[in-house]
């Protein structure tokens, strides 16, 4: 159960009373219709606006006397029972204030006698009234205030669902390591084996340490760019078996980028996309760049090659799917990521600096 009886919530304290002001016209109407409907007489217009502004002044009463007492004075919410007595006290207190305020009205305007605590029998009718009228909005507001909770329930368990849902997307993202390049691996080493032994052990520990990186990268969803660029490098002592000299590999990367936290296997797939689709059938003179900058709000990586350029009608299928993929779930709209073939073929993605 909500245990605040009087919120504001987002109104201002003005338009809070604005609004119970209303339903104090509303109930003083609704207690003119009653006495029409049970004495058979029309009340005249000045003692019907009487009525209505004696039941104003007494909502209005009610509902600052709460404001004050639970803003103010009463700090313990922890007893819902002790809230309860409270939220009638105040009722109370409130009522026979605003009774008082209103004879006063009335005496100052017709120049009646204003006998203070005396108005006994508008004490019994006001006080039946505001028993009723105030259980009312106490059962309104508590119903409210559990649907609320419960909405807010729902909603936290559909973040949570959404949450395990993205995590489970990047784990199945990062956990991928394209079958060809372990097949092509496997048949490098065991040409290795028997050519270089040394060199077979030293790409096996690799492609072990790789596998390692894939498996941890499941467990988290961002590694700095010092990290990235370890398992990038060990990825590329891996396919400079298979590509010797052919390619020239280079990496620029600024000091301060280093530790800034980037997606886990964003650089690698990209990398194996040039070597794959760009650099395969380059004999020689081949030449692959990774290059990382950050201006302190952006990160800025660029992946560069001088292989058979990108086709006019590129799509997600050309081994950009799973860069996509997993740039929106981390960043929603908020990264770029550019494909050209000026002045040089290149993917270049931006993405803003998170803490890590």
């Amino acid at each position: 159960m909500d245990k605040s009886i009087f919120r504001t919530g987002k109104r201002s304290y003005l338009q809070t009373n604005i609004r119970y002001g209303a339903i104090g016209v509303l109930v003083g109407i609704v207690i003119v219709a009653l006495k029409f409907a049970f004495t058979g007489k029309v009340m005249s217009l000045p003692t019907a606006l009487i009525n209505i502004m004696f039941s104003v002044v007494i909502t209005l009463s009610i509902t600052n006397s709460l404001f004050i007492f639970e803003y103010f004075l009463f700090k313990d919410n922890s007893r819902p029972w002790l809230l309860i007595t409270v939220y009638y006290v105040c009722n109370a207190l409130g009522m026979l204030i605003g009774i008082e305020i209103s004879y006063a009205i009335v005496s100052l305007i017709f120049g009646d006698p204003f006998n203070f605590l005396r108005h006994y029998r508008e004490y019994q009718f006001s006080g039946m009234l505001v028993l009723i009228v105030g259980t009312f909005i106490y059962f309104y507001h508590v119903q409210k205030a559990r649907m609320e909770a419960r909405l807010k329930e729902k909603e936290l368990d559909l973040a949570k669902l959404m949450q395990l849902k993205t995590q489970a997307e990047l784990q199945t993202l990062q956990s991928k390591i394209n079958p060809h390049f372990l097949y092509n691996s496997l048949n490098s080493i065991a040409s290795l084996i028997h050519e270089d032994a040394d060199k077979a052990e030293d790409m096996t520990l690799k492609l072990s340490k790789l596998f390692r990186y894939s498996i941890n990268s499941q467990q988290e969803n961002m590694a700095s760019v010092r990290e990235e660029m370890e398992i990038v490098n060990t990825y590329l002592d891996i396919e400079k078996v298979r590509f010797g000299e052919r390619i020239n590999f280079l990496s620029t990367i600024a000091p301060d980028a280093m530790a800034l936290p980037i997606p886990r296997f964003l650089i690698q797939p990209l990398v194996e996309n040039s070597l794959k689709h760009g650099l395969n059938n380059k004999a020689s003179d081949g030449r692959l760049e990774i290059l990382i900058d950050t201006d302190g709000t952006e990160i800025f990586i660029t992946i560069a090659d001088n292989g058979q350029p990108f086709p006019d009608d590129i799509n997600m299928g050309y081994g950009l799917q799973s860069t996509y993929d997993k740039l929106a779930l981390l960043y929603g709209e908020d990264y770029r990521l550019h494909i050209s073939n000026l002045p040089q073929k290149h993917i270049k993605i931006t993405i803003p600096v998170k803490a890590s």
